[in-house]
């Protein structure tokens, strides 16, 4: 992110400026925090885009294994029963201090286009999301040849790789993993995704590869096109809204290769600006699943969210809201992007649908409220001029940074008029806050015990009411003061 530079003292105060930084600090001294903590706690917060690792290589080589390894938590399911669909293919990780997001392949395995093909076209949806790439072999068996199709991807690519040699449990295994040179992506690092052996240095390998934020600088500060990812479920109108919105306003079509499947991702004018629709186009055509169809299409969202500035979801209101409706809002506002809800095929609504559309909206999305909300049909283009204003106050929402001073004077109001309710005897305070970033704003609270989620959900509310926010989610996270008798 380019408005992040590191100040003289080789601190990287995020977005707050010198002058700021140091009263702070004075601040966060004078209330007994530990100030490394403290340190820790804004470089945490004022983190840009992390940079994206895929992990690849065919079924059975151990890969949702070794993403869990990376993650240091049992989050990527590993199930014996290939085809196993699951919600999220992006995790957050962190190795030496250094975090960065993983997206895991692992999801769906089954045999439908026949394995090389599938093992393909999944490796480059991958690809095209990530920054670097971890491939990984199975030692006992050797490289076979969907790996060589998959390292021709690679080349082609032109990404940074680095070879896992997976299921080396002994040095009887680091001959077997020696082949693997063959391959011709460099060293073959020899791990144990089962029993961790091998995996920090593999790691070690992995960050010397990764950038530090991803390639993508976002357009602000280079006054490139703002990006927006038009996403959805299957058959929801996507494609029809973009012929639509683009209908003779197509600038250029900005043709990235790299990938075999060149994503294409058109400049459109809309209310007099040039905007970049990432190109999410669902699932290839040519690919007519029932059961990975999902996963695909959430690798495609994800890697589409990846480089967007905002989501603009789609969800046709002529059905109910669906459980994939909502999996897909919520990687958009987990991958922290500013989002506008587009209902399509408004036009085709009745009164009593209309009605039960409401209670829907209510009960499902009330999480999103803030999202700001257009009608519009793609078939006829009705109200399409709707989505640039919506898109714009997302965008302002999501670059929105409030002063420490006035925020802090904010807080100081909330703990006089609703403070938190008393548990078991003690009454913890909210100290003091900053904005320690942007796009989404990421708020650092400091408080003198645990603030439950109920009480964090009300101040994330009022600070809405304050100061906004619309259409950007709000990352809130909460450092609790040690006891006063370590101060020194």
């Amino acid at each position: 992110m380019n408005e992040q530079h590191a100040t003289g003292d080789g601190h990287d105060h995020g977005e707050l400026g010198d002058a700021e930084y140091t009263e702070f600090m004075e601040l966060a001294a004078e209330e007994g925090f530990d100030l490394d903590e403290v340190e820790g706690a804004l470089g945490e917060a004022s983190h840009g885009p992390l940079p994206v690792l895929a992990v690849i290589g065919r079924p059975n080589v151990g890969k949702s294994t070794l993403v869990n390894r990376i993650i240091g938590r049992r989050e990527a399911v590993v199930e014996d029963r290939p085809g196993v669909t699951r919600d999220r293919v992006t995790y957050e990780a962190e190795w030496s201090g250094r975090r960065f997001k993983v997206v895991d392949t692992g999801g769906w395995e089954q045999d439908v286009l026949g394995i090389d093909a599938s093992v393909a076209a999944q490796a480059e949806f991958a690809i095209e999301a990530a920054d670097a790439v971890v491939f990984v072999v199975d030692a006992v068996v050797g490289a076979t040849d969907t790996d060589e199709a998959v390292v021709k991807l690679l080349r082609r690519a032109g990404k940074p790789v680095v070879l896992c040699a997976n299921k080396v449990d002994g040095p009887s295994g680091e001959a077997d993993a020696a082949y693997l040179w063959s391959l011709g992506l460099g060293e073959p690092h020899p791990v144990s995704a089962l029993h961790g052996r091998g995996t920090g240095d593999m790691l070690d390998e992995v960050l010397k590869v990764l950038p530090d934020a991803p390639q993508q600088t976002f357009g602000g500060g280079l006054g490139g096109p703002r990006r927006i990812a038009l996403i959805g479920r299957p058959n929801v109108g996507k494609s029809s809204l973009l012929n639509k919105v683009a209908g003779e306003n197509r600038v250029v079509v900005d043709d990235l290769a790299g990938t075999t499947r060149d994503p294409v991702d058109e400049l459109i004018e809309l209310g007099g600006v040039t905007w970049k629709f990432v190109d999410t186009a669902g699932i290839r055509r040519r690919v007519h699943l029932q059961e990975g169809a999902d996963y695909y299409a959430s690798l495609r969202t994800a890697a589409a969210l990846e480089k967007a500035e905002v989501a603009v979801v789609l969800v046709d209101v002529s059905e109910s809201i669906s459980v994939q409706d909502l999996r897909i809002i919520s990687m958009a506002v987990d991958a922290g992007r500013a989002l506008v809800l587009a209902y399509n095929k408004w036009d085709t609504l009745d009164e009593e649908r209309r009605f039960y559309l409401e209670r829907e909206i209510e009960r499902d999305l009330g999480q999103v409220q803030w999202a700001p909300r257009v009608n519009v049909s793609a078939r006829t283009g009705r109200h399409m001029e709707k989505l640039v204003p919506a898109i714009e106050t997302a965008l302002e929402g999501w670059e929105t940074r409030v002063p420490t001073g006035r925020l802090n004077a904010f807080l100081g109001e909330i703990v006089a008029s609703h403070p938190h309710p008393v548990r078991g005897g003690k009454q913890p305070r909210i100290l003091f806050g900053t904005q320690a970033g942007t796009r989404p704003p990421r708020f650092v609270l400091f408080a003198s015990g645990f603030l439950e989620a109920g009480y964090r959900r009300f101040v994330e509310r009022r600070l809405r009411e304050q100061f906004g926010f619309e259409g950007t989610p709000i990352h809130l996270s909460v450092r609790v003061r040690e006891k006063r008798g370590r101060k020194k």
